[in-house]
């Protein structure tokens, strides 16, 4: 399997960083991306990539929560590394828009996001988009771009109308963490809409632990849980939905080798 998403540099992992990768990869999961969130966490990843370097992958952008007062000069920083070591970094990411905690920076947020994704446009790099209560801004700013980059909504928990306003604005990829197995969670009611050919695995590691280990730190080997609950779901194996969900990963991040 293949953890689109996952955050094992952050400090949440500081004394078992070596530890929660393994443990992936003993689980089954032979890869993992890591997008950066911001300035600080530009050197973690970097460090964690270089001690597994044929498992892990980086994407370089700025996280929309992130996006303060200092926005611009944060922003030149992340594309001077991007640009620096452009055959580092497999996508854009992790960028969007997040208004669930403050809309101060709507307006910066939005503007950051389109700078963003027009890197990923000239570069031809796939984008991982973050959309926490900003779907319409989202695809405000997709929609203005007359090139559409190769992109995932990732840690998608949305409806079935949801899918189909991104879908009038692209043929997108859907990241599915933990969410799944969430009671709560009206995904059995999505996947099938959404369809096996564009869905991706993910965790969001250190967040969004799958049943049944919600509410404790999430790490890539829980993986296995949200593919388990997508396969049932879809009423398809668990290794369908591992081989056709990394078979799509590998088309949307195509610096990804076999």
């Amino acid at each position: 399997m293949i953890d689109t998403h996952t955050h094992l540099y952050l400090d949440e992992f500081a004394l078992e960083k070596t530890e929660v990768v393994t443990r992936a990869i003993q689980a089954g999961v032979t890869k993992m991306i890591f997008p950066n969130v911001d300035l600080s966490t530009i050197s973690q990843m970097k460090e964690l990539h270089a001690m597994f370097p044929k498992a892990s992958y980086m994407a370089m952008g700025l996280h929309p929560t992130e996006i303060g007062e200092n926005w611009e000069n944060d922003l030149g920083i992340v594309r001077t590394e991007l640009d620096s070591n452009l055959d580092d970094y497999i996508a854009v990411g992790e960028i969007g828009i997040d208004l669930y905690w403050d809309k101060t920076f709507k307006d910066e947020q939005m503007k950051a996001f389109s700078m963003q994704v027009d890197w990923a446009i000239e570069r031809n790099l796939p984008v991982i988009i973050h959309c926490r209560d900003g779907l319409r801004e989202t695809l405000e700013v997709l929609s203005s771009k007359n090139l559409k980059p190769k992109a995932v909504f990732h840690s998608f928990g949305g409806s079935v109308e949801d899918v189909n306003a991104i879908r009038e604005i692209g043929d997108f990829y859907f990241g599915i963490n933990g969410i799944v197995t969430f009671k709560n969670s009206g995904l059995h009611e999505v996947l099938p809409e959404i369809g096996i050919e564009r869905i991706v695995l993910e965790t969001d590691a250190p967040y969004l632990a799958p049943v049944p280990y919600r509410g404790k730190r999430n790490e890539s080997a829980y993986i296995v849980k949200t593919a388990e609950r997508v396969a049932e779901i879809l009423s398809l194996s668990v290794e369908d939905v591992s081989r056709v969900t990394s078979d799509n990963t590998q088309r949307l991040f195509d610096r990804i080798g076999c």
